[in-house]
């Protein structure tokens, strides 16, 4: 066999569902022990290709093999003992399990119908210690570790089969910035042992830092296959997921001066004092006026996240929440609701989404008694609200009866916002509103976000990217374990100084 066959090799692949075509001829090529990146905007058809890839779908056209022979990846089970594993953004570990149960779930150490659990703890204890973890327990459950410790979990399922692909669905989501880093010394030292890694983010600075080649995805369409991940200008990149030129630009602010919505003279739509979670954060204030977009900036775990929920009455918390003038008491998330608050949540499928009812329905759910009458749903009316929504935040499609799971990131986050201009708004939260939106979707999200602050909507902003808090924000304030330790005007500011704030707590 030669030593410049590729490890996977896809050709002509197509894949029909009704109505639409999902992938119209893709091709990729995937070397051993490299990083190859994947590419695209939502929507471009990147899901459907590793769902063909681990076996969950069925080709309609077109050619996959592996080290240089063809195969049918006919079930999920096919594609794991062919050495293609999948590690997908939304982990798939069952919390009530142990951590050694989960990694070997589905292919259990056994003797006579008994599980070996000894063995089992030994096995996955290897495992993680390979991974540079050997201070996760096999015998912990699950659902009781860090996110990034889950991950590292669902890396050692893969790891325990004949492993010789890994496909990362956004493995970084939910990581910070320390985190990160080790996910990336774990899949250098895979690439090293001869295992392929197709790795999928919508961040192009970890292309840069991890990527080896890249494959870009356009409308079901191989734009480009094979780009050197580190010197492809970021332009040439941004153009084929796009198909027009899309800088990381965010909209202009309004002047700060005068009668300006989001000047010095704005009335207060958001006071906050003395707030405190013990172990979450402490002694919390800031204000929010009308129009101005002031954003958290701070590690994942520093109590950005925390503070939100407690504006938002989520989390119990001492201290005072004054909206318009008005004290929030102990009505919690409704009372905040009903004197014109809304949330964007962190996690929009979990807990923001009913993601198969409508869009329709997930727009007007926070308003629906406005079009009911003696107990009885308008949907004329409803739908005749949503439409109107659809229109002014551009979601695509423009179906309001079409279910909310099949939009795209981008569009997914348009009907969260949406649901929060029926009725009088005075205060926005948003909580990481562009994870996992591909960058041309960005964009657009961006300008929403300013022309909603433009109406005199105060938006408290939180977000793990440096560049998006200091581009979006008029005031930013930096959140380091569980404290507030500086405010000042975004343009103040630069990525290095914030980051030197964030990691060390430096504020000179």
């Amino acid at each position: 066999m030669s030593g410049d066959t590729p490890l996977l090799l896809m050709r002509g692949i197509v894949k029909q569902f009704p109505g639409v075509r999902a992938l119209d001829g893709v091709d990729l090529e995937v070397r051993r022990g490299e990083v190859h990146c994947l590419l695209g905007q939502n929507g471009a058809g990147k899901s459907t290709l590793i769902k063909i890839l681990s076996g969950a779908h069925q080709p309609d056209e077109g050619v996959i093999a592996l080290a240089g022979e063809e195969t049918r990846l006919a079930t999920p089970t096919a594609a794991i003992r062919a050495g293609i594993s999948t590690i997908y953004q939304e982990l798939d570990l069952v919390d009530g399990l142990s951590v050694a149960e989960n990694v070997f779930l589905g292919h259990e150490r056994t003797r006579f119908g008994f599980v070996r659990s000894r063995e089992a703890d030994r096995a996955a204890h290897a495992l993680l210690t390979r991974l540079g973890h050997p201070e996760i327990r096999p015998s912990t459950e699950v659902g009781r570790l860090s996110p990034a410790a889950q991950q590292v979990v669902s890396m050692a399922r893969a790891l325990s089969r004949d492993t010789r692909l890994i496909i990362m669905d956004e493995p970084s989501a939910a990581l910070a910035h320390d985190e990160v880093a080790n996910l990336f010394r774990i899949v250098r030292e895979l690439t090293g042992q001869g295992v392929a890694v197709v790795y999928i983010s919508h961040r192009l600075e970890e292309i840069r830092e991890i990527g080896d080649r890249v494959t870009v995805l356009k409308d079901g369409r191989t734009a480009a296959v094979g780009l050197p991940a580190r010197t492809t200008p970021t332009a040439q990149i941004v153009s084929l997921m796009t198909g027009r030129a899309v800088e990381y630009v965010f909209p202009p602010r309004r002047p700060r001066t005068g009668a300006a919505l989001s000047g010095p003279a704005a009335p207060e739509v958001l006071r906050v004092e003395g707030l405190t979670a013990p172990g979450a954060f402490a002694d919390v204030s800031f204000t929010v006026r009308a129009g101005e977009i002031v954003g958290l900036a701070g590690l994942v775990g520093s109590g950005r996240s925390e503070i939100v929920e407690a504006v938002y009455g989520a989390r119990r918390a001492s201290g005072s929440v004054v909206l318009d003038g008005r004290r929030l008491g102990r009505g919690g998330t409704t009372t905040a609701v009903r004197l014109g608050m809304g949330l964007a949540p962190e996690e929009r499928k979990a807990q923001a989404l009913l993601l198969d009812q409508s869009v329709a329905r997930n727009i007007t759910l926070a308003g629906l008694g406005r079009y009911s009458r003696f107990g009885w749903l308008d949907r004329r009316r409803e739908g005749a609200k949503a439409r109107e929504l659809i229109a002014t935040l551009g979601i695509r499609p423009a179906d309001p009866d079409r279910p909310v799971r099949t939009l795209s990131g981008g569009n997914q986050q348009k009907a969260v916002l949406a649901r929060w201009l029926v009725g009088d708004r005075r205060l926005l939260l948003l909580d990481e509103p562009t994870r996992g939106v591909d960058v041309g979707a960005r964009a657009e999200l961006y300008a929403v976000i300013r022309e909603l602050a433009d109406t005199g909507i105060g938006v408290l902003l939180v977000s793990s990217e440096v560049p998006e808090v200091l581009g979006l924000a008029d005031r930013v304030l930096v959140v380091r374990e569980g404290r507030i330790i500086h405010e000042s005007d975004a343009r103040d500011l630069d990525e290095h100084r914030v980051l030197d704030m964030i990691m060390e707590g430096s504020t000179l």
